[in-house]
């Protein structure tokens, strides 16, 4: 091979080692744009879920705790009457309780019993509250319809409904006899911090399956008005069992509604929702009546 041949063969070298290098960075480069392709789709894609999950964060961070409408739930229904009555709980958005009662058609006022079960002053219906009521001081409802009315003569002597709202089940109730040794327990009063101020305990109100009863002496129909409607205190054993209200049948004829408050005891015997206030309703699109302990407050 002469000089010429061998300067023709280094440069067909040369070029050819140029070519392949050259071939290799515009590999590498496509190479190089493929990968910084995929890795900004994949960081646009990580950006969306990183900033929807920012968005969904503080959505959550601004209502940490969901909450719900505003429900009321039903407990038993029981006949009276031509109606029937049925207990309830109303519960907050957070399932806290706000208001309990009973509310029954208008045909219960129809075609009650004239006279009540012998040896009692009323007919009796006991509704067990729903289980969501739980938190409340309350366990079940004791509706009374005494035709003649009871005790003291002139003043509750008319027809009347007892509304009691029990602190205490129905078998702890049934245990109150105000016979041999329990009368003193039905006639012990609880200390006066947990009875609103005032209120008074009526002598032989001691009532076997419901207990004594106190009463607020300022009502109205203790100085000389028609008895309406009232409110009392129920007690047995040194303990608050019921809070009462007591409801005229010619009041309820009337059809008013109304709400009134509660004299409040300074303490509680134990921590639960109490009431602050309590309502008659009539809803003349329903028919009914609404007999309501609200206003619940966390004592």
């Amino acid at each position: 091979m002469n000089t010429n041949q061998q300067t023709a063969s280094r440069f067909e070298s040369s070029a050819l080692a140029l070519l392949l290098r050259v071939d290799r960075i515009f590999l590498f480069r496509k190479t190089f744009v493929a990968l910084a392709l995929i890795l900004a789709v994949s960081g646009t894609a990580f950006a969306q879920r990183s900033a929807g999950g920012r968005q969904k964060a503080g959505r959550n961070s601004a209502n940490p705790v969901a909450v719900s409408k505003a429900k009321t739930i039903f407990g038993e229904t029981k006949a009276l009457g031509d109606g029937q009555v049925r207990s309830w709980v109303s519960l907050d958005g957070r399932g806290n309780p706000t208001a309990i009662g009973l509310t029954f058609n208008e045909s219960v006022l129809s075609n009650l019993p004239k006279e009540p079960p012998p040896g009692l002053e009323g007919t009796e219906l006991s509704l067990a509250l729903p289980p969501e009521a739980a938190a409340t001081a309350f366990n079940h409802v004791r509706m009374d319809w005494n035709p003649h009315g009871h005790p003291p003569e002139k003043i509750y002597d008319v027809a009347h409904f007892d509304f009691h709202f029990y602190m205490i089940t129905e078998e702890e109730r049934n245990g109150i006899t105000v016979q041999g040794e329990d009368v003193a327990r039905s006639t012990k009063a609880p200390a006066a911090e947990f009875m609103p101020e005032g209120y008074m305990y009526v002598p032989d109100s001691a009532i076997p399956r419901m207990g004594a009863h106190w009463i607020n002496p300022v009502s109205r129909e203790l100085h000389g008005q028609p008895f309406t409607r009232t409110l009392l205190y129920g007690s047995y054993n040194g303990n608050v069992i019921f809070v009462e209200p007591m409801i005229a049948k010619s009041f309820l004829e009337t059809k008013t509604s109304l709400t009134e408050v509660i004299k409040l005891p300074a303490k509680y015997q134990r921590r639960a929702y109490y009431p602050t206030k309590y309502s008659v309703r009539y809803d003349p699109t329903t028919k009914e009546y609404t007999i309501a302990l609200e206003g619940m407050t966390l004592r």
